[in-house]
């Protein structure tokens, strides 16, 4: 099946650093990429058949270009559903997935898998595909063929991480300003290993309070399209039009955007102190206003927050289990993993995954290989795993 030429492609994972639930209310983000991609062998065919096939999972799946149907058993076409619906025409493919983002962890696996299959089709389309073109289009397969009512942010930095800088994202306009990560600075994503079933649902109902609350607003704030619109002064003038929760929900937005754009102030200037606080807020806000944290969450954040080096803590991605992402002084990272590891394995008996790691480049087409096999080793042989 894979025994030909093939182009391969990359496309990383993500860590939000500050901005939680701010982009799909139109907010701002803080993001950069990581050192854990997805990686895609993209072989053209003849005819207008995409045979996808997953190291990681073992599966694979056939689909026709021409009766693409947008249902959860075919995730791994949507972004060739995407394409086309957007007018490209596409060749047909045989593609190789493997994959280093930890699967379930809230580090945007998806996103790596959409973005390195679209630059991959793209690539062996011929499609002059412009990058930011091209993060929508993962997004637009994300929404409207898996189903999952995501902002823009994961594949925008999938699409467009550099080394060594973070991502300052306007999600309205998708105006975007690379802000420079300190070189002492190591990026510690801690894994949970927990992740609570109504995450999903919670999610959806997330965003649904949020919607709520900006049409209640609207009728004294008849300007505002999103959260993202209202400041901290006007929620307060007009709380009483919102329930106890959707005041919450509102003001978790909207301070959460405020902090933001101090991180990024922060790092710009070099005043990297400063984000210990602003982590800190995001945290609290994100467990006692936006009710998404969990108590393994919020142990890993305390945890963390008690070593050598802590520049930052708090929890990353959607919530309910997962991820906390951690600024550290990178000549204490070894023993910062050794000892959250241990405190964590100690209140609960699971063994933590910890990932040091620093930002990196986005998406990009690594080059072509002769004789992919059907065992994937020369795919492997690129990302440097034999």
């Amino acid at each position: 099946m894979f025994n030909t030429t093939a182009t391969i492609c990359r496309a990383p994972g993500r860590v939000n650093l500050i901005g939680e639930h701010t982009d799909y209310n139109d907010g701002f983000v803080l993001p950069a990429a990581i050192e854990y991609s997805c990686w895609t062998a993209a072989a053209a065919r003849k005819d207008r058949k995409v045979t996808v096939y997953s190291e990681n999972l073992g599966k694979s799946v056939t689909a026709d270009l021409d009766d693409l149907k947008p249902i959860q058993e075919n995730t791994w076409v949507g972004i060739a559903w995407a394409l086309e619906q957007a007018g490209n025409i596409l060749s047909g493919a045989d593609l190789y997935f493997a994959g280093e983002v930890p699967l379930g962890a809230g580090l945007s696996s998806s996103a790596a898998i959409e973005v390195s299959t679209g630059l991959a089709l793209s690539h062996i389309s011929r499609l002059d595909m412009e990058r930011t073109a091209l993060a929508l289009l993962c997004q637009r397969a994300e929404n409207d063929f898996v189903g999952a009512r995501c902002g823009i942010m994961d594949q925008f930095i999938s699409c467009h991480g550099l080394a060594d800088r973070a991502l300052l994202l306007d999600c309205r306009s998708l105006e975007f300003r690379m802000l420079p990560i300190p070189s002492y600075v190591t990026l510690a994503i801690c894994n949970t290993l927990v992740r609570h079933k109504l995450g999903a649902s919670e999610y959806n109902a997330r965003r649904a309070e949020c919607e709520q609350a900006v049409r209640l607003l609207r009728q004294v704030l008849p300007g505002i399209q999103a959260l993202r619109d209202v400041t901290r002064l006007q929620l307060e003038e007009h709380r009483n039009l919102l329930s106890t929760n959707l005041y919450k929900r509102a003001r978790h937005v909207i301070t959460e955007n405020e902090r933001v754009l101090q991180a990024a102030n922060a790092f710009q200037s070099g005043a990297i102190r400063e984000l210990n606080q602003l982590m800190a807020d995001s945290h609290s806000s994100l467990r006692d206003d936006y009710k998404v944290s969990c108590p393994e969450l919020d142990l890993m954040v305390e945890i963390a927050m008690r070593q050598r080096g802590i520049l930052g803590a708090r929890m990353t991605g959607g919530g309910f289990g997962g991820c906390t992402i951690n600024l550290v002084d990178t000549t204490h990272a070894e023993e910062f993993r050794h000892r959250v590891s241990a405190a964590y394995t100690s209140a609960t008996g699971l063994h933590p995954d910890i990932y040091l790691c620093k930002a990196s480049q986005g998406a990009e087409v690594i080059g072509e290989d002769s004789a992919i096999a059907e065992d994937g080793s020369a795919a492997k042989a690129k990302r440097g795993t034999l």
